[in-house]
């Protein structure tokens, strides 16, 4: 996890540790840009580069990554390996062998169950994924795309991409010089319908994220200082909004057959999001109660849900709240016209899928 010189958050990503002096940065690139350019400006003896996914790049890559998960993981993933798989702690790495290439795999889940994120060497990845795909007719594996995958952050509580604190102040003036239009830090968009003047505003920290109990204060780092001052006077925390069905209902409705000429802003399934950094206002008796960011359907609940960072005083569970849905004034092309419509909700816990959908209580 990565803070900026306030305190403010600018990334997380996993570091996969391959070898004594080599790491791998996993996850969106506002991490491993940070790093690069921190490793490319220090006296410190390190080589870093990027290996872009296929969003930037064409040809191959140096490594694979397949991710499996579900209730069967573990049953799937020890048929695969005949029956050597080793026993891998919760976030650990274990190696071993699937159809004799070796492999390494990350034990971590994304939707509540078990799971595996399997990586090795390029060229070995399609005998890896036939002996996978063979195994999953016995098992009941489907294969499924960029949008399914999508709906699992919500429901395990973790927000994947926050708008990073790098927009603002004299201190990280270098790093936006050094950024050019191939990073992704240059291009994305900001939208919703919270709306300010002021760019940190949008930011979080990792404080009001959940990420005090990975955060060593008895060392230093940058921001450290700050940050210790968020931790001792939080302001906000992390929850879940379960979106109201008729409501919802409603703007969809609207979005297609408006009923007074201007349409509501058209609601996406699974994922409505349509902006980069989206960030909705959450309304409490007329007044911001806090930010709604990374909407989306979960069909294990059957309703719209989203992650939200609201102020202690209304992060009660069953505390009523309104989001609102839309663009207020957008200037943007890929924004059609509409008028921004209420969306009444109900604070949740986070994670939604541990602390209710297994509950039964959804």
């Amino acid at each position: 996890m990565l803070a900026g010189h306030d305190g403010y958050y600018i990334a997380d990503a996993i570091i996969f540790r391959e070898a004594e002096d080599f790491f791998r940065i996993v996850g969106a690139p506002f991490a491993s840009d940070w790093v690069l350019y921190n490793a490319e400006k220090s006296n410190y003896d390190v080589e870093a580069k990027k290996d872009d996914n296929f969003s930037i790049r064409s040809g191959t890559r140096e490594v694979f990554r397949v991710q499996i998960q579900g209730p069967n993981a573990l049953a799937l993933m020890r048929e695969v390996t005949g029956g050597s798989l080793p026993e891998i702690k919760f976030f650990n790495i274990g190696e071993f062998k699937i159809a004799g290439k070796p492999v390494r795999a990350l034990r971590h889940g994304m939707a509540g169950e078990p799971g595996f994120e399997i990586y090795g060497a390029w060229d070995d990845q399609q005998a890896v994924r036939e002996a996978l795909e063979k195994a999953s007719e016995k098992h009941g594996l489907r294969k499924i795309g960029a949008l399914a995958y999508s709906t699992t952050a919500q429901e395990s509580g973790w927000v994947p991409m926050p708008l990073p604190a790098i927009y603002h102040g004299d201190d990280m003036k270098p790093y936006r010089e050094w950024l050019n239009s191939y990073f992704l830090e240059s291009v994305a968009s900001l939208g919703g319908s919270f709306v300010s003047d002021d760019i940190t505003d949008y930011y979080v920290d990792p404080i009001e994220l959940g990420y005090r109990n990975v955060i060593d204060f008895g060392r230093d780092f940058i921001g450290r200082d700050t940050l210790l001052e968020k931790a001792n006077n939080q302001r906000r925390t992390k929850v879940t909004l379960v979106w109201n069905d008729e409501d919802a209902a409603a703007v969809m409705r609207d979005s297609i057959f408006p009923a007074n000429g201007t349409p509501a802003k058209f609601l996406n399934m699974p994922i409505p999001m349509y902006a980069t950094f989206q960030v909705d206002a959450v309304m409490r008796k007329g007044k911001v109660a806090g930010i709604s960011t990374w909407p989306s359907f979960t069909a294990n609940a059957n309703r719209f849900i989203s992650l939200g960072l609201v102020d202690l005083e209304h992060a009660q569970p069953e505390t009523e709240v309104t989001l609102l849905w839309g663009e207020p004034e957008s200037r943007r092309n890929t924004v059609e016209k509409h008028q921004v419509r209420q969306i009444r909700a109900k604070v949740a816990p986070a994670p939604y899928f541990d602390k209710v959908i297994k509950t039964g209580k959804h």
